[in-house]
């Protein structure tokens, strides 16, 4: 149930919330009887603060006589009391120009992203990539040295995909070439999952007159298509953010909780099942994501379409509850809109 605040407990509320935004310490009655002017005594504001707490909005942690916001609090908070921010016209510019000097790359996008998200939030960003749905056009193979090999994939609409493949020292040029015309002459307008069950039965059935290095230059390449698995994958950036707030042991267990977690595949699918959860940015405060078992994170996510305005992925941030809400709002939608413009072109 949410409680209903007057004008003057939702000015001391809003006042406690954004200086433990800004500092993570507990904020006590005499500052905000200084900083406030609200011509109220210290008194009256250990009596208000003493309300909060009783409405479970306000805490006092065991070291100090200031209060912190709960998890209630800050739902409160983001609910009611917010005042969204906006991204300056620079800020703006420097989104679309990192974005769109990825180019038709969907790694080096993803990339970008990422790694701008966490810069501009000073959080951990992260991207929860699309599935390959899109049908593949070609498939090139490019010796790197003669350990490894450079796969590049080209998908309708010009994206392109590289992985690198490690093979063996014996295989030629000319295998190369017999794989990657094997390859797309099978693959020209079918999805990947397409492709690699017709190439694996063929090869199964010996259907496919190739000789053995070939052939495993053929199996490895569909195998390296999916962009680390069929559903998608997720890629994280800035996640030394996470530890730059941690104070104590515990703190350093939850952060390591945290990675281990962003690492595990069900995570994605936990991910992209929030951020279909509605149209636009959502919060995530604490417990309230099943991701995290243990409180002290939240995320902030949106989701990202395709030309054909499904939900293919998500873009997000996550970091310690303190997270500078009002900012990371407008951030995360002006990128998911500018990654859309990207990938739908």
């Amino acid at each position: 149930m949410i409680p209903e605040l007057n004008e003057r407990s939702e000015a001391i509320l809003r006042y406690i919330i954004d200086a433990y935004m800004q500092t993570g310490e507990p904020v006590g009655s005499r500052t905000i009887s200084k900083m406030l002017g609200l011509n109220l005594s210290p008194a009256t504001i250990r009596n208000v603060m003493a309300d909060l707490e009783s409405e479970g909005l306000l805490f006092a942690p065991h070291t100090s006589a200031g209060r912190l916001p709960t998890q209630q609090g800050l739902r409160f908070y983001v609910d009611g009391l917010m005042e969204i921010g906006d991204l300056s016209e620079e800020e703006r510019r420097q989104i679309e120009v990192r974005c769109k000097t990825a180019g038709h790359s969907l790694d080096s996008l993803f990339d970008q992203a990422t790694t701008m998200l966490s810069g501009l939030s000073s959080a951990a960003g992260l991207v929860v990539a699309p599935k390959s749905n899109k049908p593949l056009k070609q498939i090139q193979f490019v010796q790197l040295d003669p350990g490894r090999i450079l796969v590049v994939m080209l998908m309708e609409g010009g994206l392109v995909e590289n992985r690198v493949m490690e093979v063996g020292p014996d295989t030629t040029p000319a295998a190369l070439q017999a794989a990657a015309n094997y390859l797309n002459d099978r693959l020209s307008g079918r999805t990947i999952p397409e492709a690699r069950s017709m190439v694996q039965e063929e090869i199964k059935t010996h259907k496919a007159q190739l000789d053995i290095i070939t052939a495993k230059l053929v199996e490895q390449g569909i195998a390296l298509m999916p962009p680390g698995s069929p559903d998608g994958h997720i890629i994280v950036r800035g996640q030394s953010q996470l530890l730059a707030d941690v104070r104590a042991v515990e703190d350093m267990e939850r952060a390591r909780q945290l990675l281990t977690a962003l690492e595990e595949k069900e995570t994605m699918s936990r991910l992209l099942e929030a951020a279909q959860g509605a149209d636009g940015v959502q919060i995530f405060i604490g417990t309230e994501n099943r991701m995290f078992e243990h409180s002290g994170w939240s995320m902030v996510i949106s989701p990202y379409k395709s030309s054909e305005n499904q939900i293919i992925g998500a873009i997000g941030v996550i970091g310690p509850t303190r997270l500078n809400y009002s900012r990371v709002i407008p951030l995360l939608d002006y990128t998911s809109k500018v990654m859309e413009k990207i990938l739908g072109s």
